[in-house]
C-alpha cells in the first residue's frame, strides 16, 4: 500500500529520502543494530517509490544505521555534560535523531533548506524544545537564529560531502568564533570515493545514482581542520560493532589500522575554542 503523503524533491534533497530509507530499513529488522521505529513509520506514511528508485542494500542500511548510533552516543554525551544543551543540527533532512536522544532539557535547532523544513513540519511531529531553520548550512544566516548560546554541540551528518572545499573550511571557521567551547560533529567521504563520485561512477544496482559529492578527506585534509584556528582538538569516532562479517569483524579490525582507517567512511568530533579565523 502506498504512502498517503507524497513527496517529490530532488538532486542532493533526494538523498534524506535514500537515508531515511536505509534507516528505516535496518530498524525493520529483528536483529537491527539501530531501533527507530518513526523512520520506519515514515517510510511507511510516505508516497515515494523508495525501493524502486534506492534498491535493497542490507550493507547501506546497516552502515546508516551504525552512522546515526555514533551520532547519537556522541549527542547523548554532550547532552549529558551540559546544563543547557543546544544542539544545532545541520541539513537534517529527515532524520529522527531528536526523538531517539531527547532528554527533555535540549534545544534542538533542525537547518534545512525551504522545502525540506515544510516536509518536517508536514510529516513529524512538533516539540517545544525544537526550533526549525530555513537555510542553507553553507550561508551562515543559521548562525544568527542560534544566537549567543553556550554548550552548543553542531552535527553535519551526510552534510559536508556535498560542499566545496572552502566552504566546509569557513563552516568550521564559523562555528569556532560563534560557539566557543562548543563541539562539531561530522562525517566524512575519503577523497578516492568523492573522486569516484564526481566522475559519476557511482550508481546503486536499480540505476540511482546520488549527487557527486564534492569534497572528500585524506589524511592531509583531516589535519588541515585540525590545524584551523579554532579547533582544539579533532578526534575520530569509534563506529560501535555491527552485524555479520564486514562490520562485525573487518570494520572495526580496520579502524585500528590508520591506512585503512583513513581510507573509509569516517566520523570526526572536533572540539572548539572560539578562535575566529586571521
Amino acid at each position: 500500500m502506498p504512502g498517503e503523503t507524497a513527496v517529490q524533491v530532488e538532486g542532493v534533497s533526494e538523498t534524506m529520502l535514500w537515508t531515511l530509507y536505509r534507516r528505516a530499513s535496518e530498524a525493520a529488522r529483528p536483529d537491527r543494530v539501530l531501533h527507530d521505529p518513526m523512520a520506519v513509520e515514515l517510510v511507511s506514511t510516505i508516497d515515494f517509490p523508495f525501493e524502486e528508485r534506492f534498491g535493497r542494500s542490507p550493507t547501506w542500511s546497516q552502515w546508516q544505521a551504525l552512522r546515526a548510533r555514533t551520532f547519537d552516543r556522541e549527542v547523548r554525551r554532550f547532552v549529558h555534560d551540559h546544563t543547557q544543551p543546544t544542539v544545532v543540527a545541520l541539513g537534517e533532512g529527515l532524520e529522527t535523531q531528536f526523538w531517539r536522544v531527547n532528554d527533555g532539557r535540549v534545544r534542538w535547532v533542525s537547518v534545512d533548506l525551504p522545502q525540506v523544513i515544510e516536509l518536517r513540519r508536514r510529516l513529524l511531529p512538533a516539540s517545544p524544545n525544537m526550533e526549525l531553520v530555513e537555510s542553507s548550512a553553507a550561508d551562515g544566516s543559521w548562525l544568527d537564529a542560534v544566537g549567543a548560546s553556550t554548550g552548543v554541540l553542531v552535527t553535519a551528518q551526510g552534510l559536508l560531502m556535498y560542499l566545496e572545499r572552502g566552504q566546509v573550511h569557513e563552516l568550521v571557521d564559523g562555528c569556532a568564533s560563534r560557539f566557543g567551547a562548543g563541539a562539531l560533529l561530522f562525517d566524512a567521504v575519503p577523497r578516492w570515493l568523492s573522486d569516484r563520485s564526481r566522475s559519476s561512477r557511482l550508481e546503486t544496482a536499480s540505476g540511482y545514482r546520488p549527487p557527486p559529492w564534492t569534497w572528500g578527506a585524506d589524511a592531509g585534509e583531516i589535519r588541515a581542520i585540525a590545524e584551523r584556528p579554532g579547533v582544539a582538538s579533532l578526534r575520530r569516532m569509534r563506529v560501535p560493532r555491527g552485524r555479520g562479517l564486514v562490520f562485525g569483524l573487518l570494520t572495526p579490525a580496520a579502524a585500528r589500522i590508520p591506512r585503512l582507517a583513513d581510507a573509509g567512511l569516517s566520523i570526526w568530533l572536533a572540539r572548539l575554542t572560539g578562535e575566529a579565523q586571521t
